[in-house]
């Protein structure tokens, strides 16, 4: 009863919210499709929470679309007859002009999907996983001053808006039959609060990562007139509205606010440690965002191999219930992996344990799909 009193209480808040004051994106020249899907996310997630899964269209546990296949499947879809609500893909080596993407999933390909999904009315996020632009290596190298490099003034500034100009190129190939851009979520340096990427906490100030998230979307916005991208704040950890505040580049620069959170593991700590943390994470947040007036999502999660039968209405749905949630994603389901001898993937696949339970979580009147997203008309 506390948790339904909870919930209501936030619910309620978020509902006059709505009431007093009107939710506007931060380019005050995006399009219309954008401006309708920013809206549209901000009055849904008081009641529904798309759900959706990355790249998952281009393979799946025992599969990959072959070159030239034109039948769209996914996982999603061979276990409920019904694609990802929102479709979640990544951009990196893009800057490194190769055909396929840090997963190896064509450029040309994904700019397929991404038409696809928004002709269906499915959501679209892009992350960007680029390499080192100070040491030439991987997203992974955390060598400090890699960050700076980039802003103004920097070594490898000039390198850097060459790799937004390749970006940008990328999106602005991305249009609706009726030559509309197609509006994406942007979520660059994401897991800004960890120390695993060059952008993370750990390699740079503050001020430094501020300077070049404005920059980013300054450059990507006014210099190359892209006016179809709401950007994602996205963390990893954090315990207060400071701390994820810390990096916070302004209300100008960002649409919606977002955090990471997997469940490492299914012992008996496992489970409620990651229920607690998300809940804590979102109590957070939706103050936060009912303050900034910004819709928030659960940007990345899941459980790797899914070895609990019961995670999604037992964990992930525990997890969520509280608070609202414009959309929740779970990582690819890439299948074995060679370099690490394991299965690696986050979301059921037919015959695997999870299926019945993730069955019914898709059945809660609060979880939708493909279908939920046009039935709400989220770009119009």
């Amino acid at each position: 009863m506390k948790s339904i009193a909870s919930f209501i209480v936030v619910i309620a808040c978020f509902l006059l919210s709505n009431l007093l004051l009107s939710q506007t994106v931060s380019d005050s020249r995006a399009t219309k499709e954008t401006k309708a899907l920013f809206q549209n996310l901000w009055k849904l997630q008081t009641e529904k929470t798309i759900f959706g899964q990355q790249d998952a269209l281009a393979y799946g546990v025992g599969w990959k679309e072959e070159k030239g296949a034109q039948s769209i499947k996914s996982d999603l879809y061979l276990v409920t007859g019904e694609q990802p609500g929102i479709y979640g893909w990544d951009i990196a080596h893009l800057e490194l002009d190769s055909s396929k993407n840090i997963d190896g999933v064509p450029f040309s390909r994904m700019k397929e999907y991404i038409r696809e999904g928004y002709r269906r009315g499915s959501v679209i996020t892009l992350s960007w996983h680029a390499r080192n632009p100070l040491t030439g290596g991987s997203a992974w190298d955390t060598t400090p001053g890699s960050l700076s490099s980039i802003l103004p003034g920097g070594s490898k500034h000039e390198r850097y808006k060459l790799w937004l100009d390749k970006a940008a190129l990328f999106l602005k190939d991305l249009k609706g039959k009726d030559g509309e851009p197609i509006p994406i979520l942007f979520r660059p340096f994401h897991e800004l609060t960890g120390n695993w990427f060059w952008w993370c906490q750990n390699v740079c100030s503050p001020d430094e990562f501020k300077a070049c998230w404005q920059f980013t979307v300054h450059y990507l916005r006014e210099k190359k007139g892209l006016h179809q991208l709401l950007f994602v704040y996205n963390t990893a950890q954090f315990k207060t509205e400071a701390s994820f505040l810390e990096r916070y580049p302004g209300d100008a620069y960002v649409d919606l606010l977002s955090f990471d959170q997997y469940q490492y593991g299914i012992d008996t700590w496992s489970s409620p440690q990651f229920v607690s943390t998300v809940q804590q994470q979102l109590k957070i947040l939706s103050s936060i965002s009912s303050q900034k007036k910004k819709p928030q999502a659960l940007a990345e999660t899941g459980l790797e191999s899914v070895a609990d039968p019961n995670w999604w209405t037992g964990s992930l749905m525990h997890a969520l219930a509280s608070y609202p949630v414009a959309y929740v994603v779970v990582w690819r389901n890439h299948g074995f992996m060679k370099s690490t001898g394991k299965m690696h993937y986050y979301g059921p696949y037919p015959g695997q344990i999870s299926v019945p339970d993730f069955l019914d979580f898709t059945k809660s009147p609060r979880i939708i799909l493909e279908n939920g997203t046009r039935k709400n008309s989220l770009y119009q």
